[in-house]
């Protein structure tokens, strides 16, 4: 933590009978990281606050505790304004007192699976993956193993916490059959300072993707809210009244008869955002079916009659190709790519063979 954003006295406080010695005060409104330990911190509200529900406030001084974790730390007690308990709906304003005891993260074990991790890049603070096909991030209800997390849990005793949720290691998430370049933190102060640059929106995210179609323009903007869909809670939508903002770059890189190969370059982090953009725009992703998109068969780029074929490609052709941001430590500029998998290439090579215009 940077010494201008934390302030302790312990001496001086001891000897006027003020707070025990593991007590902090911090008196600036700037982001801060701290060990979900039990620590109890005393935090003072600056004259920026007016209004502002605690728990958002919370959220936005500890980036690397969850939302969820602020809000089950206020309903649990663990937080008082002024000396009372409050709701986590409290409105702040300049000059309240937050004591603020930081729980200690669930107990939840991870059970490790040995699944193969194509890595790129490892050192003492990240590890950058190519993340394959048909794999979640993290273990839910329903999906306690074979996720993303009970690989890194088998390869690494070296992980972050994950925000305050027991999600080791992950700062940010692609979709199960998404491929491509995930960076995973292996301690708390990594995944704070990386997630903290999504955040801002510093990390510059390029995807390559197949669609139906081929866009008007060969390179524009796409800036639509998205939000949960209305109706199928597993899919979202464009929400005009109620989503949240959106931004999407697009280009059009080769262009095919009925595809094209487009780089995307969102702005913005929301999920299933390039799956959801490019579907309002009339080009879904091949094989995308959730969003529109269609099975392809070499027969149909080919113009042959039906065969009993598979398909070229069986899940949607979208791959994370490239990620930069700045090193934890170090500050430096790092770039890391992952190049087309197999089976997108496979499609991109058909279409060059079949559908050039």
């Amino acid at each position: 933590m940077d010494d201008k954003q934390e302030r302790t006295d312990e001496p001086a406080r001891q000897k006027a009978g003020g707070p025990a010695p593991n007590d902090v005060f911090a008196d600036t409104d700037e982001d801060q990281i701290w060990p979900a330990d039990g620590r109890r911190l005393t935090l003072h509200v600056g004259v920026s606050v007016r209004e502002r529900r605690i728990d958002k406030y919370l959220h936005g001084r500890f980036r690397n505790l969850s939302r969820n974790y602020i809000q089950d730390a206020i309903k649990s007690g663990s937080v008082k304004v002024n000396g009372k308990p409050v709701k986590p709906s409290f409105k702040l304003t300049h000059g309240d007192a937050i004591e603020f005891v930081v729980p200690e993260p669930p107990k939840n074990d991870i059970p490790p699976d040995d699944i193969p991790l194509n890595i790129i890049y490892e050192d003492s603070d990240v590890i950058i993956l190519n993340k394959q096909a048909n794999i979640i991030i993290h273990p839910t209800r329903g999906n306690v193993h074979g996720t993303l997390v009970n690989a890194l849990a088998f390869y690494s005793n070296q992980l972050s916490s994950g925000l305050g949720e027991f999600r080791p290691g992950i700062v940010h998430r692609l979709d199960k059959n998404t491929t491509g370049v995930m960076v995973v933190a292996k301690n708390n102060i990594a995944q704070w300072k990386i997630a903290k640059q999504f955040e801002l929106r510093h990390v510059k995210k390029t995807y390559f993707a197949i669609v139906h179609g081929t866009p008007d323009l060969t390179a524009d903007r796409i800036k639509a809210p998205l939000g949960v869909h209305p109706q199928i809670r597993a899919k979202h939508a464009i929400r005009p009244e109620v989503g949240k903002e959106s931004i999407t770059f697009y280009e059009v890189l080769e262009a095919f008869r009925g595809y094209s190969f487009l780089k995307m370059m969102p702005h913005t982090g929301r999920t299933h955002q390039i799956r959801v953009h490019l579907s309002w725009i009339k080009h879904p992703i091949v094989a995308d079916e959730m969003y529109g998109g269609k099975l392809v068969y070499r027969w149909q780029l080919a113009d042959e009659a039906p065969a009993a074929e598979d398909p070229i490609i069986s899940r949607y052709a979208l791959h994370a190709a490239c990620l930069e941001f700045k090193h934890p430590t170090t500050g430096q500029e790092m770039k890391f790519e992952a190049p087309l998998p197999s089976d997108m290439q496979n499609l991109l090579d058909m279409l060059r063979k079949y559908r050039r215009i």
